[in-house]
């Protein structure tokens, strides 16, 4: 192939031309990603010298051209910081917010008091019902040993004269009459009569009985170790308990310190002596169950309602639950 000297001067011209072409066209072609940087200073040829060449001017023009297609932007040059570039399409756009970040004017659900605009309201007790809760009477709960002692704190005596603890005690005890109750505060003596049991047996107590004066709804005594019942005295010119609405089988709340056992009247003992309960009562509240060394000396209240026996003195369920009904009876009306 021959030789084409005309091609090697053309490229030379355009080197030529890319040296001595004007500052304002040089931007143009500039890389968008560069950083702003100033050219280094160099000679320039006369553009008047290089005019003359054809290679020159056709270049000048494929720039001219190039210059005038491209789309003009608004945004700066290359010479402009890098932050001024549109974002990515990755990025998210500032003005349409994640779907996760709740929205300012849009409280939360739980933030609102309700649908209509009125506040939730207080959690606590019924108006009317505050004297029974600072008494120990929690609304829906059981009757405390405080609430059921506050209301017994005075006496309005029923009975005719004063029962002892034991026969060799002064006589100090009365029995006193309250709306819907009587009441006694002693001592207590285990009682174990009724049937034989391992606690309850002659071996145990020596005067173990096995009868009681009231029996189960099968016609057998009641059972000491199992069901909470309490002692009368028996009927004397002290105190006659069937002319104050007490009978075999009626409810009664026993109180030491901080327990309240709920029990039945189901046995009867001494004329002139107050204080007993069964072994299951004493254990239920704390009390040593012993017949023959337990008890306690004082301590001890008794509240028995009056006209609330029960027709199965056995059915401890049902004692615990209208003891509880009584007692909060009692403290409504007293």
């Amino acid at each position: 192939m021959p030789a084409r000297p005309h091609v090697f001067t053309a490229a030379s011209t355009a080197l030529l031309a890319a040296a001595v072409i004007p500052a304002t066209v040089l931007p143009a072609l500039a890389v968008p990603a560069e950083a702003p940087h100033a050219p280094a200073p160099h000679a320039r040829a006369s553009p008047d010298a290089a005019s003359a060449d054809p290679a020159y001017r056709a270049l000048v023009s494929s720039l001219s051209v190039a210059s005038a297609s491209a789309p003009h932007s608004s945004a700066p040059l290359a010479s402009a910081p890098s932050s001024a570039a549109p974002p990515s399409s990755d990025a998210p756009r500032a003005s349409a917010p994640s779907a996760s970040v709740p929205s300012a004017s849009a409280p939360s659900a739980s933030a609102s008091p309700d649908r209509h605009g009125a506040p939730e309201p207080a959690a606590g007790p019924p108006a009317g019902k505050e004297s029974f809760r600072h008494d120990g009477f929690p609304e829906n709960g059981p009757v405390t040993a405080s609430a059921l002692l506050a209301r017994a704190g005075g006496c309005d005596q029923i009975s005719h004269g004063q029962y002892r603890t034991r026969e060799s005690t002064p006589a100090t005890i009365p029995v006193c009459d309250a709306k819907g109750a009587v009441f006694w505060k002693a001592d207590m003596d285990i009682d174990c009569d009724g049937q034989t049991t391992a606690h309850c047996n002659p071996a145990a107590d020596p005067y173990y009985q096995d009868t009681t004066a009231y029996l189960q709804s099968d016609g057998r005594a009641l059972n000491p170790e199992e069901l909470p019942y309490i002692v009368v005295p028996l009927s004397s010119s002290i105190w006659n308990y069937r002319s104050s609405g007490i009978r075999g089988g009626s409810v009664a709340a026993v109180i030491h310190r901080d327990k309240v056992e709920y029990a039945v009247v189901g046995d009867t003992g001494p004329p002139g002596i107050i204080g007993e309960a069964s072994y299951a009562t004493a254990r239920a509240l704390g009390i040593a169950p012993d017949p023959s060394g337990g008890g306690v000396p004082s301590g001890v209240t008794y509240i028995v309602f009056k006209d609330s026996e029960l027709s199965r003195l056995d059915d401890q369920e049902a004692i615990a639950r209208r003891g509880d009904e009584l007692a909060k009876q009692f403290l409504r009306d007293n």
